[in-house]
């Protein structure tokens, strides 16, 4: 008897990654030719979104998402989750444009929740056998030192809060107050973690190599990392009083 393959949605958010999104959308489905690809575009200025509709007119699993303008990575993906949701989705899958996420560590993010282990499953660079092989040590400093953070203020056990390569059972996305989330990039990261983890959502981690853009800037800036300082102090100050769900057993 066969059996039927959970209906898979990357959502890629794109802001001016017109050089990266053809080889990208291409690796992710040679890497999983099952799946189905949603292109979220800010309106990018270099032409991305038209790429994007270019793509989609080649290829019957390639979908886009027009937004007008830039409003945050953490919104991008409240859209493409939402949209993803809607298209049917059953497993969720967000990471990069860029190639920062390397597609060959796909089949090891969707591995845990295929096999009934997961409902969240974080692409991780601090566990065992995780790198990021060509960051400074003030970048580095940063990063580790962010989580930590979180993680004892927020009172969890997951080494790498702030990394956006995941996997999720889009029915644990359908429990998460997405309208409640904030919108920015790392503390968009760390607090769907958090609320899927308050919900007791069976969550693994599974080592990844993070790599360098392959082309464009980085976008990421002092002022993201000090946003997500204030989530995480503000998290913490709403779980105390109760506007964020309690715990509830994991069920792991």
């Amino acid at each position: 008897m066969s059996v039927a393959i959970p209906r898979i949605w990357f959502v890629l958010p794109t802001y001016n990654e017109k050089d990266n999104l053809r080889p990208i959308a291409e690796a992710i489905l040679a890497t999983i030719p099952e799946a189905s690809i949603l292109i979220v575009d800010d309106n990018s200025p270099d032409g991305t979104g038209s790429l994007a509709d270019a793509l989609a007119a080649e290829r019957p699993n390639i979908a886009v998402l027009h937004r007008e303008a830039k409003q945050g990575l953490g919104r991008a993906y409240v859209d493409g989750f939402r949209s993803a949701s809607a298209r049917g989705a059953e497993i969720v899958v967000q990471m990069d444009a860029d190639f920062s996420h390397p597609v060959r560590f796909l089949p090891a993010l969707l591995e845990p929740i295929l096999a009934g282990r997961a409902d969240l499953v974080l692409g991780s660079r601090y566990v065992p056998g995780g790198q990021i092989p060509r960051w400074n040590a003030t970048r580095r400093f940063i990063s580790k030192g962010g989580g930590r953070f979180a993680r004892i203020v927020l009172r969890l056990p997951y080494r790498d809060l702030t990394g956006g390569f995941k996997a999720w059972r889009a029915d644990l996305l359908g429990s998460i107050d997405l309208d409640a989330v904030h919108a920015g990039g790392y503390a968009f990261q760390i607090e769907t973690t958090f609320r899927a983890h308050r919900l007791g959502a069976r969550v693994v981690e599974v080592p990844i190599t993070f790599e360098e853009r392959r082309e464009g800037t980085s976008k990421m800036s002092s002022g993201i990392v000090l946003e997500a300082l204030k989530v995480v102090l503000a998290l913490r100050w709403a779980a105390a009083r109760g506007q964020v769900p309690a715990i509830k057993p994991s069920r792991l």
